[in-house]
């Protein structure tokens, strides 16, 4: 288990290092071109996919089926409880 974590470490340090080159090699060198965008491109894409998500009922914290509809409805009308002064 542990060679599969070093190997996956190693592989994001490099794909890492290898998304910094291109993105400073486009601010800061005028020759720049359409390679290191693609990859500048590509790996800010990559860092906006959700890839740590669960389906909703099995997150933790999830709420029930139709929670905001009963949030903005408001509070439910039910009977009207008893006063202690009669009315």
């Amino acid at each position: 288990m542990a060679p599969a974590r070093t190997a996956r470490r190693a592989v994001a340090l490099g794909l890492g290092v290898l998304w910094w080159w291109a993105v400073l090699r486009l601010a800061l060198e005028p020759g720049a071109g359409v390679i290191e965008g693609a990859v500048a491109v590509g790996g800010w894409g990559l860092s906006v996919l959700p890839v740590h998500c669960v389906p909703r009922r099995r997150a933790a914290g999830a709420l029930g089926a139709g929670r905001w509809r009963r949030a903005l409805r408001g509070p439910e009308r039910g009977p009207v409880p008893n006063r202690p002064d009669g009315r």
